[in-house]
């Protein structure tokens, strides 16, 4: 395949749906790139869930058909009434605080137009998100990185920036929307099924989103947590189907072995007056500590590198205590959904969202 952009003969109709709960600080900016796209037969759809502030008004402001939901129902329905109401052979997804690049609707209707063994296709966040905190550089660039470095080939979706074919999102069913009410992981369950349809996906690495939003601490912890670690665990938990891209791959996996045993051995430190073979408990702890953190370094270098070479070797001393604690609690995300999951008596905790 390649990345270069051709006309594209015979256009298809392309439609945007971008689905938006109280989203009027980026939502005038998201529709601006939109419809400054080189793209020219597209619609674009905003779909107002339930907002209470003046997002719809503003979408109006600019054009664009908006539909709105009575109440709020989560992205997943959202996405399923705009498609309902979508006139183009391609449907595309974007988030409400991301920005496409003029030439990005032109690559993803020249992908899947050349390639029709491609059913989907998704992009990423680019390497310089608009927010300036050290949280929202982290977290953008750390997803950035990801998608940068996986295989083209792909086993699941990202509706912040993703297209799919309007008969096969029909034929699939849409987005989960009765267990996935608010936003989770209903992307990744979908490029679940498109795939276990026999379709496939492309991660298209030049289809690039600049992100608005501003992360905080908090609001970081709860989205990786609730929004995907657990979820998504319970997701591989039920199809027993673990990929091994993005941020499923061997070095993750080990990744978070490293970090689990790191966190074991931490509380010999203190056993001062404990010895073994006449050696210290504490030194012998603190030798092994000293080599997983070591192997923990060595494995994620080029993640380290990456952030070196953006932001600078002070930024990549920061980010090493996020990125341990990433792992922490996404491995005792898994861990506890594998217990809810093996024990009977969390039997109807098993399937969330459903019942």
């Amino acid at each position: 395949m390649t990345n270069e952009i051709i006309p594209i003969p015979n256009q298809p109709l392309l439609s945007v749906i971008i689905p938006v709960h109280n989203g009027k600080k980026h939502i005038e900016k998201c529709l601006d790139a939109l419809i400054a796209s080189s793209y020219s037969p597209i619609e674009i759809i905003v779909v107002d869930d339930g907002s209470s502030d003046d997002t719809g008004l503003l979408s109006r402001q600019k054009g664009v058909t908006v539909l709105r939901l009575p109440k709020q129902s989560g992205p997943a329905s959202a996405r399923n009434f705009g498609a309902q109401h979508a006139q183009g052979k391609i449907l595309l997804f974007i988030d409400s605080d991301v920005t496409v690049r003029r030439e990005s609707i032109s690559l993803i209707a020249g992908k899947l137009q050349r390639h029709p063994e491609i059913a989907a296709l998704f992009g990423s966040y680019d390497d310089e998100p608009a927010e300036a905190n050290f949280i929202s550089q982290y977290r953008n660039m750390f997803h950035h990185f990801h998608h940068q470095h996986s295989d083209m080939e792909a086993f699941t979706f990202w509706a912040g920036c993703g297209a799919i074919k309007k008969g096969i999102f029909d034929k699939i069913g849409g987005f989960d929307q009765k267990r996935y009410t608010k936003p989770s992981i209903e992307d990744i369950e979908l490029g679940y099924r498109i795939c276990k349809k026999g379709y496939r996906i492309l991660l298209e690495k030049d289809l690039q989103v600049k992100h608005l939003k501003q992360w905080g601490f908090l609001s970081m912890l709860r989205a990786d947590i609730f929004q995907r670690a657990i979820p998504w665990s319970h997701l591989i938990l039920e199809t027993k189907f673990l990929p091994k891209n993005l941020n499923l791959k061997l070095s993750h996996k080990i990744s978070s072995i490293l970090v689990a045993l790191l966190f074991l051995l931490m509380p010999s430190l203190f056993l001062t007056h404990t010895k073994f073979y006449n050696i210290p408990v504490p030194h012998i702890a603190g030798f092994f500590l000293l080599i997983l953190f070591t192997n923990f370094l060595i494995l994620n270098r080029k993640l380290y590198s990456f952030y070196t070479k953006k932001k600078g070797i002070i930024f990549t001393i920061k980010v090493i205590p996020l990125h341990i604690l990433y792992y922490l609690y996404s491995g005792v995300s898994f861990v506890s959904c594998w217990i809810v999951y093996k024990i009977p008596i969390f039997e109807s905790f098993n399937h969330p969202g459903k019942n």
